[in-house]
């Protein structure tokens, strides 16, 4: 295994240098990875930016607003919050298991004497307040695991920063992201640094493992600086443009997210643009998803024609090709 640490804040730089172990360390080698970002938000690969964030504190405060390559929902990182990155094998992999990799992080908690819980799709849980939040992405019979460990982050900011869809929270009957968040260091008996926990955890999860630490070079550097100007730190990348559409549909669906379809139509009802957003799961890339349905009209016959060509749950995790339909025909 391979052990890098990142010795940058800067959201922009540390997703583009995780790109860049996928990319290139991670090819042939397990590696692990633990770092942290200044104050950011981090977007899920298929969410519409402007509808996640609230972009007047955002503003106000400075915040960054960067979006990774995995799926799932925005996160908010601070110097309170520490990440840790998993790439290994994935070739047997015909789907996402985000629990595996979540299991030494609950694991080495245990040693602290903090009792954390692997919950729903995503989360680890303290007391079923989540701590933490995983997503992951899959490339060339490779998978990408990244998660956040809140240890002792501003839990005002981040109620703040995040705009919070009504169906997470009438589905899991809270009023504010602030009373179902916790820090880990809440619930450690005997209070320790960031850097201590860092540090116990490390030793966890690297104990059984024979481990090469991999320093940058200067070449490593140069890449990850182009990839993160060219693409990280871009408004395109970020924001992008939401389109315009003449139909939007959304639905929360159990065991696979939040599933917004926009689409836009020209006269005779002709699908012109399909982008599909959520806080959801996916193997394949949503985007060749919605341009199936491009030049079709847009009634159920033909979104049953486009669907019979694909299985919807390689773009959505857990999303059947009927749920699919029915968000559709809605």
């Amino acid at each position: 295994m391979i052990y890098l640490e990142s010795s940058s804040f800067n959201p922009y730089f540390n997703l583009a240098l995780e790109q860049f172990v996928f990319d290139e360390l991670g090819k042939k080698e397990n590696c692990f990875m633990l770092w942290q970002n200044d104050n950011s938000i981090i977007i899920g690969k298929n969410q519409n930016t402007v509808e996640e964030i609230n972009a007047s504190f955002v503003k106000e405060n400075k915040i960054n607003v960067a979006r990774r390559l995995s799926g799932g929902g925005a996160v908010y990182h601070d110097l309170g919050n520490l990440n840790f990155t998993f790439v290994s094998n994935a070739a047997n992999a015909d789907k996402l298991d985000l629990q595996f990799f979540c299991k030494p992080i609950a694991a080495a908690l245990s040693t602290l004497g903090v009792q954390a819980e692997i919950s729903g799709r995503n989360d680890i849980t303290i007391e079923g307040k989540k701590f933490s939040g995983n997503a992951q992405y899959i490339k060339d019979g490779r998978i990408m695991h990244h998660g956040t460990i809140m240890f002792s982050s501003n839990l005002d900011t981040v109620m703040q920063a995040l705009n919070v869809s009504g169906d997470k929270i009438v589905s899991k009957g809270f009023k504010s992201i602030r009373s179902r968040v916790t820090n880990v260091s809440e619930h450690i008996k005997n209070p320790i640094t960031l850097l201590e926990f860092k540090n116990i955890l490390l030793d966890f999860i690297l104990k059984e493992e024979k481990f090469d630490v991999y320093k940058l070079k200067d070449a490593d550097i140069d890449g990850i600086n182009k990839l993160k100007d060219e693409k990280y730190a871009t408004w395109d990348w970020n924001y992008g443009k939401s389109p315009e559409y003449s139909i939007k549909k959304k639905r929360k669906v159990e065991n696979s997210g939040i599933i917004e379809i926009c689409m836009q139509t020209a006269e005779g009802g002709i699908i012109t643009d399909m982008k599909i957003y959520g806080d959801f799961f996916g193997i394949k890339d949503v985007d060749s998803l919605g341009a199936l349905f491009i030049g079709k009209k847009a009634n159920e016959e033909n979104y049953k024609s486009v669907l019979s060509q694909v299985k919807t749950g390689d773009y959505i995790n857990n999303l059947s090709n009927e749920q699919f339909l029915e968000i559709l025909a809605q």
